[in-house]
């Protein structure tokens, strides 16, 4: 019995202030309703730029259920179309990336279209002479996506025609990514290979919690960072420099004290980040010839304004994750509603020192990978509350630390840093976004 469909009231009703009901986790209902509105109305990150830098070049993408190519036109624009031939649904490429030269050709019966999408050949096309094709929706060719920006060579898309404009959805939290971009000396990233890809047992929502969640990092990985920092200081020489390994995961042995004073920073559409007076990357050791890089290119105040700036994990809702300081990318891809797929990316900063790629590899493996230290303690308490939400003893998440009553989500706060508020934002705006769609959708029917 279907509880959700067509009941936007229903769907807002498993949001309370400091609750959610186990539902948004565990129900393939609202999973499914997750892929078909959740992801049409908000702005979904595919791609970056460098992933395609020459005519032809394309990628594979999916926002919900939708499968997409992105593409380097012939002319240098990006455009981001469909990826189903407007003959008889055929799948145009199902590789993750390539080349297609001048045209795609539709491995079925050899339609062909340019890379803007555009209808180019067809087989045998005096059989649809006076037949009506001209007028028909399959003469256009390749659907391109109705709402496409790309930003700093970061390129988003949303699929529904209505809702929040690129700058109205994510404001000032483009902060961040400029952050990150403004590390290089030439204000330039570039993708270096392929993800760590990472399959997770547990609903995609978990994962984008646990990213500002910092009341767990002292007791979850208690027994894998918190071992290996035992072991350097047991094992260290007196004086010794840590090595850069340990300078990666010792941080998360931090207090509570320290996540405290860290703080979050929220801002509305359910984006925010950790890390705002410091973070667990303030204390790296410095590159050698880096800050001089970075004054050339900046002038020394800038450019001490772009360094000290460490935030820790900021989150473009509804699924990715930045992090600047360490130049990498995690995005939380949902399968099922017990099932996700986390690709962790790594950039590389252009024009500076090879040691802050060498520490981003570092990171993405120590930290993110299926072979990770830490993340496998992560992995453990997601499919532990996975199963544990399916038991009938309370059917509600309790969201309440740090919270105040009134408290709004269309305003930009800096907050205490183990507070759950941006977790509560979050929430509201996976409600609010999700019952806009459904909403729309009635109407117009």
């Amino acid at each position: 019995m279907e509880r959700y469909h067509d009941n936007p009231a229903a769907l807002r009703a498993l949001v309370r202030e400091t609750e959610v009901h186990r539902d948004v986790y565990i129900d393939p209902e609202v999973f499914d309703l997750e892929m078909r509105h959740l992801f049409a109305e908000t702005w979904v990150y595919v791609g970056h730029a460098s992933q395609i830098p020459e005519p032809g070049d394309y990628l594979a993408a999916a926002v919900g259920y939708q499968p997409l190519l992105v593409v380097r036109h012939t002319d240098g624009s990006i455009h981001v179309l469909y990826n189903r031939c407007p003959h008889k649904g055929t799948r145009i490429t199902t590789e993750n990336c390539g080349n297609t030269g001048k045209f795609f050709r539709c491995p079925y019966h050899a339609w062909t279209f340019r890379t803007n999408g555009k209808l180019l050949s067809i087989p045998l096309k005096k059989g649809y002479e006076n037949t009506g094709l001209d007028e028909a929706e399959a003469a256009s060719g390749l659907r391109p996506v109705a709402n496409v920006h790309v930003y700093r060579d970061f390129i988003f898309v949303k699929l529904n025609e209505g809702g929040q404009s690129f700058e109205d959805f994510f404001g000032e939290s483009l902060s961040s990514i400029d952050n990150m971009i403004d590390r290089s000396p030439e204000g330039k990233l570039v993708v270096a290979g392929a993800p760590l890809r990472y399959l997770h047992g547990c609903n995609w929502k978990m994962l984008v919690e646990n990213q500002t969640d910092t009341c767990h990092p002292m007791v979850a990985h208690e027994s894998s960072a918190g071992t290996a920092v035992s072991v350097w200081e047991r094992e260290q020489a007196e004086g010794a420099k840590p090595p850069m390994a340990v300078e990666v995961y010792s941080p998360f042995m931090s207090s509570y004290e320290f996540f405290e004073g860290m703080g979050i920073r929220v801002w509305p559409n359910g984006h925010g980040h950790t890390g705002v007076a410091t973070s667990i990357h303030a204390d790296y050791s410095a590159v050698p010839g880096y800050m001089e890089q970075m004054t050339a290119s900046y002038g020394e105040e800038r450019a001490r304004q772009i360094l000290d700036e460490n935030r820790h994990n900021t989150v473009y809702f509804p699924n990715i994750m930045v992090k600047g300081p360490i130049q990498t990318l995690r995005v939380f891809i949902p399968l099922a509603a017990d099932k996700t797929l986390v690709e962790s990316w790594a950039f590389r900063l252009v024009g500076a020192p090879d040691m802050l790629f060498e520490r981003t590899l570092m990171y993405n493996r120590l930290i993110n990978a299926p072979t990770s230290i830490v993340g496998h303690d992560d992995l453990e308490m997601y499919e532990r509350a996975q199963e544990g939400l399916r038991a009938d003893a309370n059917p509600w998440v309790n969201l309440q630390r740090l919270y105040q009553p009134g408290e709004r989500h269309d305003v930009t706060e800096v907050i205490n840093g183990t507070s759950e508020r941006q977790m509560r934002n979050q929430f509201q705006a996976w409600a609010g976004f999700m019952a806009a769609s459904m909403e729309r959708q009635q109407a117009g029917a």
